[in-house]
């Protein structure tokens, strides 16, 4: 089961790294299109792994802003028998930004979201090795925090994979 949600935030950290249609692109052209300045995410701050923002911060040089990529739930529903997996695999892809100061913050975690959203609505379909999105995603926000830079704000962006291997 461990291979399952790693086969899934595998794939969806291609997506977010890819040269043409990865998350610097995307934050790229809507930067462009809102006339706003937002810092375009470093493909070493495209992180797949579930680590606490403190923790993060003291064991490693944080870099922001910064994307996480983990699975926090697997299913196995058993749909298809005969199958050692069949179900649903729940993937987050957490962003975090901060800065110095509040002004600005949340329009910066906006403008990340929407590019994860934006990478998920054009890869609906077919993940290939048995994955399969439907295109169905909920974000939530959190409240600006103290920590990081000063002050951070994190935003989740929940979705779910069918799987079946």
């Amino acid at each position: 089961m461990a291979q399952t949600a790693s086969k899934v935030v595998s794939k969806f950290g291609d997506f977010l790294t890819s040269p043409t249609t990865g998350l610097s692109t995307v934050v790229g052209s809507l930067t462009e299109a809102s006339d706003t300045e937002t810092p375009t995410i470093k493909l070493a701050s495209i992180v797949q792994q579930n680590v606490p923002i403190a923790l993060m911060e003291k064991a490693l040089a944080t870099k922001y802003p910064a994307v996480h990529i983990y699975t926090d739930r697997v299913q196995n529903l058993l749909t298809e028998k005969f199958r050692t997996f069949s179900g649903k695999v729940r993937t987050v892809a957490e962003v975090r930004v901060s800065q110095d100061r509040i002004e600005g913050l949340e329009d910066q975690v906006r403008t990340y979201v929407d590019a994860v959203t934006q990478i998920l609505e054009g890869n609906r379909g077919d993940w290939g090795q048995g994955m399969f999105f439907t295109g169905g995603y909920e974000v939530k926000f959190d409240p600006v925090q103290h920590g990081g830079r000063n002050f951070i704000q994190v935003a989740k962006v929940i979705f779910e994979v069918d799987m079946s291997s």
